[in-house]
């Protein structure tokens, strides 16, 4: 199988590059270096004002295309200019992916659209399935609304369309978890803010694995939960996590301490929502790691 991704240098993509070429797939992987060949992979340059990367891809055969690029979020402070990056960087990358794919001679069979359970915004209250609606009411709700709706440009009816949305991805060496665990090795593990809001994680693992499901079950279109399917609160991740780690669970971190370290970025923590992966408890999936004891006893081995 060929598969034409974009984002394949981040966290998720290079797991799912490991993934694929285990597998023995053929993998394009759009890239803002330069263009080389290593094994199964192509790295190829895109983004550039030319748009060379388009007549380069049209006359290879893809059957996959997967779309995990975009600024990362959480990563600086949301400056002005950071957040018109965090917002052009998806739109324009699916808009050339997109215009990729319309030039292809043989189309693929399904287009994965990355996204992330921001897009409902946050909420203490409201459970989200797959078929909710955004409440639009922070920053990363009205990018993944902004970036989802790109999606549109792409409307040829024989491509089946997934949106991913993708939870709080745990691993113990990059992302959420790695900055957590920080504290707890300094035995100043504690609550974050209220402690209530929700964390709608996944472990890496399943991510992959998801992504890998979807690719071959045809049910499987619209919008699609990344999600384990047991949330929990911010307080209760801390316990699991002391417990695991046999570290205090004691310092407090008040929300208005938080947010004077980290500006407005600091609802990717201080704020939450319930997130269900209904769509995939419907399927025939799996979870590896349905727990957040399972997952995170796996990751602190």
């Amino acid at each position: 199988m060929n598969i034409l991704m974009s984002g394949g240098t981040g966290f998720i993509g290079r797991a799912l590059v490991d993934h694929f070429e285990k597998q023995g797939h053929t993998l394009y992987i759009l890239t803002r270096g330069q263009s080389r060949v290593e094994g199964l992979r192509e790295y190829i340059h895109w983004l550039s004002e030319d748009g060379d990367e388009i007549d380069y891809l049209s006359h290879r055969k893809i059957d996959v295309v997967i779309n995990l690029a975009g600024e990362p979020i959480g990563r600086g402070r949301w400056t002005p200019e950071k957040k018109e990056r965090i917002l052009h960087s998806r739109i324009e990358s699916t808009k050339r992916i997109i215009e990729i794919v319309k030039h292809l001679k043989e189309k693929p069979v399904v287009f994965i659209q990355g996204s992330a359970i921001g897009y409902y915004g946050y909420s203490e209250n409201d459970r989200f399935t797959d078929r909710s609606l955004s409440l639009l009411n922070s920053f990363p709700s009205e990018v993944c609304d902004i970036w989802e709706n790109t999606l549109h440009y792409l409307n040829h009816p024989d491509i089946r369309k997934v949106i991913a949305r993708i939870g709080t991805v745990l691993h113990s060496k990059e992302g959420f978890l790695a900055k957590a665990l920080l504290p707890y090795r300094f035995w100043a593990g504690g609550k974050i803010a209220t402690g209530n809001q929700f964390v709608s994680w996944i472990h890496l693992e399943d991510v992959v694995r998801i992504i890998d499901y979807l690719i071959y079950e045809k049910s499987m279109h619209g919008p699609v939960n990344l999600t384990a399917p047991h949330p929990v609160t911010m307080d209760e991740l801390g316990h699991t996590l002391a417990s695991i780690m046999r570290r205090p669970y004691w310092f407090p971190f008040s929300e208005w301490m938080i947010r004077r370290t980290f500006g407005e970025k600091s609802v990717l923590v201080t704020k939450g929502s319930c997130v269900l992966p209904s769509k995939l408890l419907h399927s025939s999936f799996s979870f590896q790691y349905p727990t957040i004891r399972k997952a995170l006893s796996n990751l602190m081995q």
